[in-house]
């Protein structure tokens, strides 16, 4: 029997339908959630971003800052701009999409946003906070993967999950939530150096694809009836599309045949991640209410 497709659209659209009623709660007391989006040079798949999250804030009532910089920005008026959107009270997360153009440090970027502002869940003390269990803004797109397990009913404790790729936005934060003791997985985290990557894909209840190698997990990786989530998102040189590439996953489709739930790419993951900024952006503004 096929896999069970997982719908992040309809998972992803309750979850932004509650950022919605929260934001107009806000608004009834005269807070309007803001976001902050600063977007440099001219990225293509980086402006296809920005604009789905434009309108993402559009449809909850929540006001979105569009910042567009040339791609020349220096390092120093990119700080300082953080530095203003800090001390802006009227905004309650910032975001800076990456990649940055290559002259910028993104360390030095990311560690400069206010933690309490930190929607993206990247700043060194946001993930000491989620490392130690302490309250803070969860990665999007590993809290959204989360959200779609515990959506869908696939059980969580005792599984044995198998994360391919460790990048420092999905694999390892990921790898500390499915391990929280609230969610009790045990876990096999593979990567580059990983040998015989498909021993230890076949052995696993949860398998997780971010290596942002296209169809990488292949029908015979899978063990029959486990849940694959494909977080991978890539582009295929694709001439008979009208913009000359189609996306593509980590996972080749005919794992469909194997699983026992599978992502679809697009409209898995993808929209979980937007869902999660979302509540984040609220949760921000909540919290700026009560102080």
């Amino acid at each position: 029997m096929p896999a069970v497709m997982i719908n992040g659209k309809t998972i992803g659209q309750k979850v932004r339908d509650d950022a919605q009623r929260r934001t107009t709660a806000l608004k009834n007391k005269g807070i309007t959630p803001c976001l902050a989006v600063v977007l440099a040079g001219e990225n293509p798949a980086s402006i296809s971003y920005v604009t789905a999250k434009g309108m993402a804030l559009a449809e909850a009532g929540m006001e979105g800052r569009d910042i567009r910089l040339p791609a020349d920005v220096t390092e120093k008026e990119l700080l300082a701009l953080i530095e203003k959107l800090n001390a802006d009270s009227a905004v309650h997360g910032i975001l800076v999409q990456l990649p940055l153009p290559k002259h910028i440090n993104e360390d030095n970027i990311l560690t400069a946003i206010d933690p309490a502002k930190d929607v993206d869940g990247f700043h060194p003390i946001s993930v000491g906070n989620m490392v130690l269990g302490r309250p803070c803004f969860l990665p999007c797109t590993p809290h959204g993967v989360l959200a779609l397990l515990r959506e869908t009913g696939i059980p969580l404790s005792g599984a044995h999950a198998v994360i391919v790729g460790r990048s420092n936005i999905v694999g390892k934060p990921l790898a500390n939530l499915l391990t929280r003791r609230d969610i009790n997985t045990t876990l096999t985290v593979c990567h580059t150096g990983t040998t015989d990557l498909a021993r230890h894909t076949l052995e696993a209840d949860i398998l997780i694809a971010a290596a942002g190698k296209p169809k990488l997990i292949t029908a015979g990786m899978v063990k029959p009836g486990a849940a694959v989530i494909d977080v991978g998102v890539n582009r295929i040189n694709d001439p008979s599309k009208k913009n000359g590439f189609r996306l593509c996953g980590d996972v080749d489709p005919a794992v469909a045949e194997t699983a026992g739930y599978l992502t679809p790419v697009p409209g898995g993951v993808g929209p979980m991640t937007i869902a999660m900024l979302m509540q984040n952006v609220v949760q921000a503004a909540e919290a700026n209410s009560h102080e």
